[in-house]
């Protein structure tokens, strides 16, 4: 998964990089670009949303469940201080995916019961991409909550191509990047050397 962040791909634009990964097989695009309104967040996502149709990858909003909703977006990553899982559920369509960010076992846990489809678990490296994102758990920290849960969990904080085995190696169903991507200089073959890193475990 590729979080999305504008101002990490200047010189070039947001749908130049996003076009990019997905050349490189990237399998699911999350819209965050921190900071931004509601309205420059649908402006965004409708440049990018044909895009990911065509490849078929997945599109995901961050945080905020009425722009995923207004753009057709297939989820919504939530985060600790968002909407619970239970109420997003409760209120979103017939197959709309629920990702929730979470660090402990138990809170992953208790989020996937009350309806998440899949963890975002982190920070696993030391980040510089998210000031606030919380202690580094390390890859055994991961490992916990990849063992605590029965929904796929995503490795994200600091992963590069260098570290991508070592998420693989705990169980882990994939990594979201944010800055390995994002202000790559080839966004698609650091894709493709990530997807690799996971076709081997």
């Amino acid at each position: 998964m590729v979080v999305v962040e504008a101002g990490l791909a200047a010189p070039r634009s947001l749908v130049e990089v996003v076009q990019a990964a997905l050349a490189g097989g990237a399998r699911a695009i999350q819209l965050r670009n921190k900071g931004d309104a509601a309205s420059e967040l649908v402006a965004a996502g409708a440049r990018l949303a044909p895009l990911l149709r065509q490849a078929g990858a997945l599109f995901f909003v961050n945080d905020r469940l009425d722009v995923a909703l207004t753009l057709d977006a297939d989820g919504v990553h939530l985060g600790p201080d968002d909407l619970p899982v239970a109420a997003v559920r409760a209120a979103a369509p017939k197959g709309f995916l629920i990702g929730r960010s979470a660090d402990e076992p138990r809170v992953a846990l208790q989020a996937a019961s009350e309806g998440a489809d899949y963890i975002g678990c982190g920070t696993v490296f030391p980040t510089s991409t998210k000031p606030d994102a919380g202690q580094v758990i390390g890859v055994e920290g991961l490992r916990r909550v990849v063992e605590a849960v029965p929904v796929p969990v995503v490795g994200i904080g600091g992963v590069t191509v260098e570290r991508v085995r070592d998420v693989a190696r705990t169980g882990a169903a994939g990594v979201a990047v944010v800055n390995a991507v994002m202000s790559a200089s080839d966004p698609a073959s650091v894709v493709r050397r990530m997807l690799q890193g996971f076709a081997g475990n």
